[in-house]
Parts: structure tokens; C-alpha cells; sequence
């Protein structure tokens, strides 16, 4: 049974949200500590977390932050906030998706199911590793490595590096990944995938010093075969 953690500081909206998950047939557990949502993090250990951005102590940005420096757990930002640049600002800190305020309990339970289905697909496969040329990506663990250098990608990073390599070296389409990733194109845009294909083509500088990821324009991206 996946286990979601609600970090929601409005009590009526938690619980609604919590009772519909238990119906579907998820444990759901409640933030009980808004000042050290790590804490709740770490002693829950939860499959995915629903974060909202405006809370007690620290906002959600905050706690997504802190909680990527030590997972790659799936985190679903739910908000009020309807400005890109929040939206933005949470795949910038390690967000998976975003849902605005007010929403359908039933396109939560399908967003939640959908992200759970791919994060832990692996679970699924007879393999774990993929490569491409001295590059190493190691889905379960969603760390990129070359030789002796390695970086952690959060789950959407992982699942773009994961589609590039398979690619061969072929073009994949923008469009195809942000279908792949996202199930509502409320949520999808030219924006926050940039954001997801600059974060990884740091992070691979940071351990293999080479422009790794080419971007065709009006095509896609690719790996370059150098």
C-alpha cells in the first residue's frame, strides 16, 4: 500500500483529502509538526508527499527544498497560487507536478495514481541500470553517473534522462516528453520543461565536463554521440 503525506495546514481540506485516499486505498498520514516537516517526512517515509505552499513557519518551497536534499520521493505542490512563477519556482526546488486550488478530488486521485505509476515502475523492470556510451543512470536510485562521479536527479529529471537514453541518440520531441510526463496540460509548458532539461544539463557538466544534451530547434533534444 502506497503511503501519501499531507502537508496542508488547513484542517478541513486535509482531512477531506485524506479520507478520499483512504477510500481509493492509500494510507494517508497527516504533517503533524508545520514548524520540522522533515521530521514528519523522515518518521512517515512516505511514497509521495502533497505539499502546500502556504504554511505555518516555512512555506512549501522550503520544505521541498530540505526534502529533496535527502529523496527523490515525488512531491505534489497544491495551491491556491495560480502565477506561473510559482509554478516555475516549484520545479525549480524539486516539485513533480502542481494543482491548483480549487480542484476535483478525482483529478487528484488520478494525478496521484499517475506520478506513483511512474516513479516506482521500476519496481516492475528486470532491470534497474541504463547507459549510453560512459553515461550510467541508475533509475531506482535516479542518480546519473560517469566513472567515478555521480548527481542525483529528481524524479522528472530521471524520467527525461531515462526516455533521452533509450532514444539512442535520436530526436525526442518536446511534446513528447511533456505527454510522457504530465497527464493535464494545465500543468504543462514550454517553461517548466526548460527549467527540467537545464537542471540536468548542469548537473551532467558537474560530472562529465561536456554539452551532452543538444536541443534541435523545432524538434527536440537529444544526446549528443560524442
Amino acid at each position: 500500500m502506497y503511503k501519501i503525506l499531507i502537508v496542508e495546514d488547513d484542517s478541513t481540506i486535509s482531512v477531506i483529502i485524506a479520507e478520499s485516499l483512504r477510500k481509493w486505498g492509500f494510507e494517508a498520514e497527516l504533517a503533524a509538526d508545520y514548524s520540522n516537516i522533515l521530521s514528519d517526512f523522515n518518521s512517515q517515509q512516505p511514497h509521495l508527499v502533497l505539499m502546500d505552499i502556504n504554511l505555518p513557519y516555512y512555506d512549501g518551497f522550503y520544505w521541498c527544498e530540505k526534502i529533496r536534499n535527502i529523496s527523490n520521493v515525488p512531491i505534489i505542490f497544491i495551491s491556491s497560487r495560480t502565477d506561473d512563477n510559482d509554478k516555475i519556482r516549484g520545479i525549480i526546488g524539486g516539485g513533480d507536478d502542481y494543482i491548483e486550488k480549487p480542484f476535483s478530488i478525482e483529478m487528484l486521485i488520478t494525478k496521484i495514481k499517475a506520478m506513483l505509476r511512474r516513479a516506482y515502475s521500476y519496481l516492475d523492470m528486470s532491470y534497474t541500470t541504463i547507459s549510453y556510451g560512459d553515461i550510467i543512470l541508475d533509475i531506482e536510485k535516479s542518480v546519473i553517473s560517469c566513472g567515478k562521479e555521480s548527481a542525483e536527479l529528481t524524479h522528472n529529471e530521471c524520467q527525461i534522462m531515462s526516455m533521452l537514453i533509450k532514444a539512442s541518440g535520436k530526436i525526442v520531441s518536446r511534446s513528447k516528453i511533456m505527454k510522457y510526463l504530465w497527464d493535464n496540460e494545465n500543468f504543462i509548458d514550454e517553461n517548466t520543461l526548460t527549467v527540467n532539461i537545464n537542471r540536468i544539463r548542469n548537473k551532467l557538466k558537474n560530472i562529465t565536463e561536456r554539452e551532452l544534451i543538444i536541443t534541435v530547434k523545432g524538434k527536440g533534444h537529444k544526446l549528443n554521440e560524442n
